[in-house]
Formats: C-alpha cells, sequence, structure tokens
C-alpha cells in the first residue's frame, strides 16, 4: 500500500470508512488467501484492519517519526501478518496481527531513532521502549516509601525489572540521552572553530608500525615459498590447489585429473603440509639463531 502523498488524517479517514468483518467472513477471506492466493480477497482483509494498523502507529509519535512513516510501517506489518496467517488456528485475525504491526513499527523506530545501531534482541527492544516508563514507576514507588534513589541503584533495579545486566541499561539510557550529532560541527561558534572529527583520535597504523608489518609480511612470503619449493611438482600441484586458488578445488576433482583415489590424494596432502611444516620451523629456527 503506498502511502506516498497522502496525509495520516486521510488515510484515517479512508480506514474508518472501510468494512467491519465478522469472524466468519474474516475466516472465508484467510482461506481464500491461503489456498488461492487471491488478491482481492487479500485486499479487503488488509482494508479493513488498517484501522487497527494506524491506530496502533499512532501511539509511537512521541518517538519523534513521521505519523506516515509510521502507518507505512504498520501496513507492512499487516501485510506480513495476513501472509502468514494460519486460520486453522481458530484465532482471530486481529489477534494475530497486532505482534505483526508492532514488531514492524518498533523496528522502524528503533533504525531511526539513531545513525547508531540501538539494538535488535528483545531485551534491547524492551529496554528501548520500556525504560523510561520503568524509571518512573521505580522512583514513584521509592517516593511513595520515603526513599530516594540513586542512579546505580535505579539502573540496578532497572536491570531486575526488564530482566537485562545493568551495561544493557547504560547503554540504552546513553542511546536515548540525545540525537546525533555531526563530527563535522564546529567545537565553538567562531567561523575556524575546529571541527569535532579534527580531535579523534588516528587509529590507522603508524609509519614504523606499518613498515614493520611489510617487512613481516615479505619474510613470511619468503618462507612460503621456500617451503613449496621443498616439495615435489605433484605435491606442489595439490597444496596450490587446495589452498593458493580462490574456489580451492575438492579431493575427488583433483583424483580424477591425476587417476588416483581421493584417499590418496589427501594422504599426499596432509604429507605436503607436514613436509613444509618441518621446512618452516627450521627456517624460524635459523633466523631466531642469527638474530642471538
Amino acid at each position: 500500500m503506498a502511502l506516498d502523498g497522502y496525509s495520516d488524517q486521510t488515510m484515517s479517514r479512508q480506514a474508518m470508512r472501510a468494512e467491519l468483518l465478522d469472524a466468519e467472513t474474516e475466516l472465508r477471506l484467510a482461506y481464500a488467501w491461503r489456498d488461492q492466493r487471491d488478491e482481492q480477497a487479500l485486499h479487503r482483509l488488509i482494508t479493513a484492519y488498517m484501522r487497527l494498523a494506524i491506530s496502533m502507529a499512532a501511539k509511537f509519535r512521541r518517538y519523534g517519526a513521521p505519523m506516515p512513516d509510521l502507518i507505512q510501517e504498520a501496513s507492512l506489518g499487516l501485510m506480513k501478518a495476513a501472509d502468514k496467517f494460519d486460520p486453522d488456528r481458530g484465532v482471530r485475525f486481529s489477534t494475530y496481527a497486532v505482534w505483526w504491526i508492532k514488531a514492524s513499527i518498533q523496528d522502524y523506530v528503533m533504525r531511526n531513532w539513531s545513525m547508531v545501531r540501538t539494538g535488535s534482541t528483545s531485551s534491547q527492544k524492551a529496554l528501548f521502549f520500556n525504560l523510561r516508563r520503568v524509571q518512573a514507576k521505580l522512583e514513584r514507588e521509592a517516593s511513595q516509601r520515603g526513599e530516594v534513589l540513586d542512579q546505580f541503584q535505579l539502573r540496578q533495579m532497572v536491570a531486575a525489572e526488564v530482566g537485562v545486566p545493568v551495561a544493557d541499561v547504560e547503554m540504552m539510557e546513553g542511546r536515548l540521552s540525545g540525537s546525533d550529532f555531526s563530527l563535522n560541527a564546529t567545537q565553538s561558534s567562531e567561523d575556524e572553530g575546529r571541527e569535532w572529527i579534527d580531535a579523534l583520535e588516528d587509529d590507522s597504523a603508524g609509519a614504523a608500525e606499518q613498515v614493520e608489518v611489510s617487512h613481516d609480511a615479505a619474510r613470511l612470503r619468503g618462507w612460503l615459498v621456500k617451503a613449496m619449493q621443498a616439495l615435489n611438482p605433484r605435491e606442489r600441484f595439490i597444496v596450490a590447489e587446495r589452498k593458493l586458488c580462490d574456489e580451492p578445488r575438492t579431493l575427488e576433482s583433483l583424483g580424477e585429473e591425476l587417476g588416483l583415489s581421493k584417499e590418496r590424494v589427501r594422504q599426499l596432502e596432509a604429507a605436503a603440509f607436514a613436509k613444509m611444516r618441518r621446512n618452516l620451523e627450521s627456517q624460524s629456527r635459523e633466523v631466531h639463531h642469527f638474530l642471538l
């Protein structure tokens, strides 16, 4: 259902004019869609319950998302529910659809809350949508007892209430504390003020580290070349085809090409690796002795 160009008032009015389905009609439409893929039946089912989707979308307006976008996500959840609904289970479609609509809206809100991924597990979703409510309830109950909770106590109680680690509560508090800020924003109001991105530490490798890594890689390549040269032509071929190709060959295909059994190719491969290992160990001992 494309919602571009429609106001939420227009969509709400259209949804309110939709037919109300009784249980028998709803069941008949659900069977028609499931068994015959009758698109007209699907359209009637979706249209009849768009008022439910819009009603649920309205409950998430406080998270700052545009209402048309929330309705769009709610309608997607409604369509997923219609596609997966099993009328044989004896459950009303509206009851089943509520879960899919809510899940679709929640996923959208969490995806668009911040550029940093807010979370996707059930516990993280529970925290995101219930943290403020649970905190207010716990503080209210503590106030009624004449107690004042500090932040540490409150986080522990929230974690126990929701059933998540305290670290997750601290993380979610940070996520909900404010909106994203651009790293290209200046640190002061001056025109030539330094941007925040300039204050970030450069975590790339320094010149000395790059030289060391390059030197070690070159030395390792030299060791591998010598180890490969210690193999006979057939062993080098097997190792190259099995380990050095973008798409490694199977033992069976190599056996067919070499006229050997699959087991014999495996034995030759194992022997080649053992020979290379001994050669590499010998080279490493020589280098260690030289450095000493």
